[in-house]
């Protein structure tokens, strides 16, 4: 297998940020790419507080945090890329802009570089075809907050080699997460089972079978889970949460997939959830 060095992370928002945290942390140099300085400070700033929570807990040493630290180089220059082994792209689940990255991508890294994309519902064979390497695509799928949740989907596009699967495989298990290999479809496993969920739950909402807060109850207190469908819908982004609902309608071609009525008012409101400071819940401070 290929040995991973330096890791390239596209986009320095919540995900790319996040990635760039746990790979510096695990021993990686690591080249945070965005289009904006401003952009970059924040996912700095961002990375230097989860590694002081981490020191905090006793999960890292101040020496480990500094030296994690150290290892993140921040760039506005995508040229800067081409000394990666490996680039993740983290950016806006759309997928012009995800196939424009993977092109300068391409462009940019050596030949046998590995092009990975965090999306968590767009066709890693259709992103793989816009480049040169298509068999050294794949879908790296971490999940919110990064740091923290174990979980990452390995997702295999139609033309992924087995040795880029392993590769990725592997480097997954170095950065401390559990990969679960997925086949290239859309929403992958996790958000085709949980879109449709919170999707359904907007419904209830919407036709007033209960309160966005009774909804939550349910689930939190009837099934275990750690929070409710809606407050969940608000963590993710309620404009995410459409996006992937229109990618699933549109992969899968079935109408069900269609995201409520409810979800796409809100979205035309502006009330995205936590990042905007309302959805179904409102956040003073956001």
């Amino acid at each position: 297998m290929p040995e991973i060095g330096t890791i390239g992370v596209v986009g320095a928002g919540t995900m790319g940020n996040g990635i760039a945290h746990v790979c510096a942390r695990a021993g990686h140099r690591v080249l945070l790419y965005d289009v904006q300085q401003a952009f970059l400070d924040r996912g700095l700033a961002t990375i230097e507080k989860n590694l002081a929570r981490e020191v905090a807990k006793s999960k890292l040493t101040e020496q480990q945090a500094a030296e994690a630290r150290a290892r993140i180089t921040a760039t506005l220059d995508i040229e800067a890329l081409r000394e990666c082994s490996l680039a993740i792209e983290a950016a806006t689940e759309k997928f012009a802009i995800k196939a424009e990255i993977f092109r300068n991508l391409d462009r940019v890294l050596p030949p046998e570089a590995i092009l990975a994309s965090n999306t968590s519902s767009i066709s890693i064979t259709k992103l793989a075809a816009a480049t040169k390497r298509p068999e050294q695509v794949i879908g790296m799928h971490f999940f919110n907050p990064v740091p923290v949740m174990q979980l990452v989907e390995v997702i295999r596009g139609l033309q992924t080699s087995q040795a880029t699967f392993d590769t990725v495989h592997a480097l997954s298990q170095q950065l401390g997460k559990t990969p679960v290999e997925v086949n290239d479809a859309a929403g992958f496993i996790s958000n085709r089972v949980l879109m449709p969920l919170i999707n359904e739950a907007i419904y209830a909402v919407m036709e007033g079978v209960a309160t966005a807060e009774a909804v939550d109850q349910v689930f939190v207190l009837g099934m275990a889970h750690p929070m409710g469908p809606l407050t969940l819908a608000d963590f993710i982004g309620l404009d995410v949460c459409a996006d992937i609902m229109r990618v699933l309608a549109e992969g899968l071609g079935n109408p069900k997939y269609n995201p409520c009525p409810l979800l796409v008012r809100m979205v035309d409101a502006g009330w995205l959830g936590r990042k905007s400071g309302r959805g179904f819940y409102t956040y003073p401070h956001a």
